[in-house]
């Protein structure tokens, strides 16, 4: 018996795939369920009327989508270069504080200029917090997966610094949290009564630009060169420094820009809890679409709705609210296992 990459992928196998990999996910979680003691029909019952069942319910799926598609969007672009961002969450902050400093009132310009100068300056922040461990990676051969999740946690204490320090806003009554960003900056609403904001169209937008460029472009074709053999694409003339810089100010200039997003669409400061994980999340998201940027807003849509399905779920049968993060992981590993069986297969 050995094991052997196929040939190919018929279109019937990989609808069979992604039907297992559904089925094993909802079986894994069911146990998980009845583990918790709640009945298991009802509970996903419970699950598919709180992420579906109202406008308000959707409404709230495609909000916390929001921040995945781009945190996805991050993890993508980096992984197909072989560059392992795992720092998103980082550059989410980076993102988020650079608006802040810059949307309090520091910048005296206006709103219709302002609003796109904050998005970038966000943008930018995330970038170059990912631009340090690229390149001693591509220079030193620095493990860019440790450089980047330490990173993350350096952010954290410098946010939590900040907001109780320089930053903080002496009219939040002690709490820690930057001053609020100008009222004409925050995104507009895209539902009444509902915290949906124009952030979702930025975040559809970027994965519609990425999926034109990655597929249709040189750009796009070199940077999948460099990932798939670095020594391969210098011999064929291209410079991997060039390609290993701008996928880290592309990368983490897209985490920068959800952290943008959540404070001008919703918060309208910097708080310690801004992100209740939005970056590791986004690893997901990113593999769940199998790397492929037109997929990651239907991954994030996904996930999202299991967070938010989720809640209600735990209100009604008393189910603990981790069970979707549990949830989450898992479908990540039933992909994972679903993938190795039609990308090979057991031959005697």
């Amino acid at each position: 018996m050995r094991i052997e990459r196929r040939d190919s992928q018929p279109a019937s196998l990989v609808v069979l795939g992604i039907a297992g990999a559904c089925l094993l996910m909802l079986l894994l979680g069911s146990l998980l369920i009845a583990a918790a003691g709640a009945p298991v029909w009802p509970s996903w019952l419970a699950l598919v009327k709180g992420a579906f069942g109202s406008r308000l319910a959707i409404s709230e799926v495609l909000t916390r989508s929001t921040p995945l598609i781009l945190t996805g969007l991050a993890c993508a672009v980096a992984f197909r270069a072989r560059l392992w961002n795992i720092g998103a969450e980082g550059q989410f902050y980076a993102g988020a504080l650079a608006v802040a400093a810059l949307g309090t009132g520091a910048l005296n310009l206006p709103t219709w200029l302002l609003t796109p100068l904050l998005l970038f300056a966000g943008a930018l922040g995330g970038g170059l917090y990912l631009l340090g461990p690229a390149m001693l990676k591509h220079w030193v051969n620095v493990d860019d997966v440790v450089t980047t999740l330490l990173l993350n946690f350096v952010m954290l204490l410098l946010v939590s610094l900040l907001i109780q320090g320089p930053m903080h806003d002496p009219m939040s009554m002690g709490w820690p949290q930057t001053e609020p960003v100008l009222e004409a900056v925050m995104l507009p609403k895209l539902l009444s009564q509902t915290r949906l904001h124009a952030g979702l169209l930025i975040a559809l937008g970027c994965a519609l630009l990425i999926a034109l460029v990655e597929s249709r472009s040189s750009f796009g074709l070199q940077r999948r060169a460099v990932g798939h053999n670095p020594a391969a694409a210098r011999f064929a003339g291209i410079s991997t420094t060039r390609i290993v810089i701008w996928t880290a100010l592309w990368s983490g200039g897209l985490a920068g820009l959800a952290g943008a997003i959540e404070v001008m669409g919703l918060r309208g400061f910097v708080t310690g809890d801004l992100s209740p994980g939005f970056g590791y999340t986004g690893v997901i998201v990113a593999m769940l679409a199998k790397l492929h940027p037109g997929a990651v807003p239907l991954a994030a849509f996904l996930v999202a709705a299991i967070f938010v399905g989720a809640d209600t779920m735990g209100r009604a049968f008393n189910v603990p609210s981790y069970i979707a993060d549990v949830m989450v992981a898992l479908s990540l590993f039933a992909m994972l296992a679903t993938s190795f069986v039609l990308t090979y297969r057991i031959r005697r």
